[in-house]
């Protein structure tokens, strides 16, 4: 018999993502420096030290977030290339223009701010970060079998520039800018099949 998940563990859970998001629009739109948890508090309804009762710290909170969102795109990267083995990487590009007009506060302070985080959680998030590259240079490679990993590793880091220029982005409805960005990644990685496109200049 499945056991149905404990309604206070669930209810912290949720408490705790609804913090994480609160202070991910905090620290975009202020910086991480100019963050305090009583601002925190305040805009989640609470006293300042009442978020102690759910993270160590401002830094254990911002730590717990990058490696919450890069978690969550390496395992939907991952559930999409299992799914999907023969047209992985359109529903990579989909999902990660999903994710980036979605959560643009998240893009701004993993830029800016992962810095501020406990090495610990740096560390992490570059592991896993690692890891959903290479999901995406193995889509390329499957995709464009004649290019060398080296150039999929830069055509992949080129097109994530793009599709996360979202905090930056003139803001189109969710649906137009979702098929913008798609469309402009899709058309990007296929110029990798021409043979001028990763020739050097004579």
């Amino acid at each position: 018999m499945t056991t149905a998940p404990h309604p206070t563990r669930t209810a912290t859970r949720s408490r705790r993502l609804e913090l994480m998001a609160i202070a991910a629009d905090l620290f975009a739109a202020r910086g991480f420096a100019n963050v305090t948890v009583d601002h925190i508090g305040e805009a989640a309804g609470v006293s300042g030290p009442a978020l102690y009762h759910h993270f160590r710290g401002k830094e254990a909170l911002l730590g717990e977030m990058l490696v919450s969102i890069s978690q969550h795109l390496l395992d939907g990267g991952t559930r999409l290339t299992l799914e999907y083995p023969d047209d992985a990487l359109a529903h990579l590009i989909a999902f990660h223009c999903e994710f980036a007009v979605d959560d643009r506060s998240l893009i701004t302070v993993h830029f800016r701010d992962l810095i501020h985080a406990r090495p610990a959680d740096q560390a992490r998030v570059r592991r896993l970060q690692a890891r959903y590259v290479s999901l995406w240079v193995d889509a390329v490679l499957d995709r464009s079998p004649t290019i060398d990993r080296r150039t999929a590793i830069a055509a992949v880091h080129a097109t994530f520039g793009l599709i996360n220029s979202t905090p930056f982005s003139t803001r189109l409805p969710r649906a137009r800018m979702i098929e913008l960005l798609s469309s402009m990644a899709t058309a990007a990685l296929d110029r990798l099949d021409h043979p001028d496109a990763t020739t050097r200049p004579a």
